[in-house]
């Protein structure tokens, strides 16, 4: 025994070394466990919570009947969050696009970097200096009231940095090679844009759309500021007139002391909560459709 540790003086510090290794490596592993079911278990928690109670909120008259006082249905706040979401996007998939078109193709310069740095200002600033910067302008000084049109363009304005950069990162993706070929062939710079790099990046320019509207859809503040709170369906006018809309319900309803208030406000988080899943695996889908491409 003595002569093969003779013959062997590295072996005990070898083995040493593995079991030092050994014993740090599973110390890591527990670390990381922990770590990831503290970010895991407060989010199953949340989502476990919001389920029980929203599945137990549902009813037929959860979507056929307007908000009465804290008690009724969703059917206006339901309403409301489609309206608004919608021609917020309709305000701001041009606007982001279009920026972000300019700041990939046309964008290497000292506009360009002074737009890039605003809209980085812009996607660092609370959503809710946006909602009282929009209650100033709209709602008081243009005298529009709380109304769809103000809180639509006020997340239009929240989303297009979003949607710009991101629209701006998947134009980079396409290859120089089609661009080249493109102008070879003859091709203005329109034509480039819009018939050979824009459908190239189709997927990506997606992808942020479908994030922009899950930012939409969540948002409160500024809306609180916007759109105020009405128990009635919309009547189509975009100015003067308040707008319902789920995450109020959730803010509010939930302080109020009596039962009926507190479902409607579980029900409408978990609807908000399904919207969001929903653009997500849309968002997941299109990214895999396009690594399959």
């Amino acid at each position: 025994m003595s002569a093969s540790a003779s013959l062997n003086p590295a072996r005990p510090a070898r083995s040493l070394r593995e079991l030092r290794r050994t014993i740090f490596s599973q110390i890591g592993w527990i670390a990381c466990g922990l770590a990831l079911f503290c970010v895991i278990g407060p989010l199953i928690d949340i989502v476990g919570v919001v389920a029980y109670h929203g599945i137990a909120a549902f009813s037929g008259k959860l979507f056929t009947t307007t908000t009465n006082g804290v008690s009724g249905g969703l059917l206006n706040a339901i309403e409301g969050t489609f309206a608004i979401s919608l021609f917020g996007m309709l305000i701001a998939v041009p606007v982001g696009v279009g920026a972000g078109i300019y700041l990939s193709e046309y964008g290497a310069n000292r506009v360009g970097s002074t737009i890039r740095f605003l809209s980085d200002v812009l996607t660092g600033t609370p959503s809710i200096v946006l909602g009282y910067f929009s209650y100033i302008v709209f709602v008081t000084s243009l005298g529009w009231d709380f109304s769809l049109l103000a809180a639509a363009i006020t997340l239009a304005i929240l989303i297009v940095p979003y949607l710009a950069r991101i629209t701006e990162l998947a134009l980079r993706q396409v290859p120089v090679s089609m661009r080249e070929a493109a102008f070879a062939l003859g091709a203005t710079e329109p034509t480039v844009v819009f018939k050979i790099i824009l459908p190239g990046a189709a997927s990506g320019v997606m992808t942020g759309a479908l994030l922009a509207l899950a930012i939409s859809v969540g948002e409160t503040a500024p809306l609180i500021y916007t759109a105020g709170w009405s128990n009635f369906l919309w009547n189509g006018k975009f100015t003067h007139e308040p707008v319902g809309y789920l995450t109020y319900v959730i803010w509010t309803f939930i302080d109020q002391p009596n039962p009926q208030s507190h479902a409607l406000a579980f029900a409408a988080a978990f609807l908000v909560m399904l919207v969001v899943l929903a653009i997500n695996i849309g968002v997941r889908l299109t990214l895999r459709r396009n690594r399959v491409i």
